[in-house]
């Protein structure tokens, strides 16, 4: 899929149904979600030697976008819903993207969680999401474990995500173990000096934004490989384009 046809509209309107919270405190549903928000980000480094974005439609899902609050705890179910978008707009354009309550009733039903975990602030990792894409779009996904950040997350995992968006194109998931703070990677990139992470923070909460404010604001980033992006991806693993 070539640049232009990703340069598609920067919002669109979601149907959450019965299952959305109700807790807006305007007193209606957040609706208009960001499309394709790293649309127009410059490249890390001025002459990269390699990479591999995203291909194709997605939305961007973050804390408090369907009027729940969900600070300090939905950054990983964010994420999914973020991979979901893609399955829905890419994939299989019948199925809806579930909603955090959704979300943990497939965990529950499946055995994965206790009943207590339903209405509850848990949080979840790339496991339970991959667990959620295969019960929901019945799509297998496949883990990676880092044993630790930076150096080895760059050692590791680059090259792998090169495979990932080259022969499937769909978003990441990073984030579990000693990382409880869940990311999107939209993208990787080398150059001389190393590589990049294009990441998709779900943490942000507020209005909706242009996609070139959440860039502005750091959202929306390329960062290096540290720390703070360490531990498990969760992937596509099986894909028929």
């Amino acid at each position: 899929m070539d640049q232009k046809s990703l340069a598609v509209e920067s919002e669109e309107t979601i149907d959450w149904g019965t299952s959305a919270s109700e807790d807006c405190k305007c007193g209606c549903m957040i609706r208009a979600l960001s499309k394709n928000v790293h649309i127009g980000l410059i490249n890390p480094v001025c002459a990269p030697l390699k990479c591999s974005l995203v291909n194709g439609d997605y939305l961007y899902f973050h804390y408090g976008c369907d009027g729940q609050d969900d600070r300090g705890w939905g950054c990983g179910y964010r994420t999914v819903q973020t991979m979901a978008s893609w399955l829905c707009h890419n994939w299989n354009v019948n199925q809806r993207i579930p909603s955090l309550p959704e979300i943990q009733q497939a965990l529950v039903k499946m055995g994965d969680k206790p009943e207590s975990f339903l209405n509850s602030k848990e949080w979840i990792g790339t496991v339970e999401a991959s667990l959620v894409l295969d019960c929901v779009f019945d799509v297998p996904c496949k883990l990676v474990h880092v044993r630790g950040g930076g150096a080895d997350l760059e050692r590791v995992a680059v090259e792998d995500l090169y495979q990932h968006f080259e022969k499937h194109g769909s978003p990441v998931m990073m984030g579990g173990d000693r990382d409880n703070s869940s990311k999107g990677i939209l993208g990787v990139c080398s150059g001389d000096t190393g590589s990049y992470l294009l990441v998709a923070d779900p943490h942000y909460y507020g209005c909706e934004l242009e996609q070139t404010e959440l860039q502005r604001r750091g959202w929306v980033a390329w960062k290096r490989p540290g720390t703070s992006l360490s531990q498990h991806l969760s992937r596509r693993e099986d894909c028929f384009f």
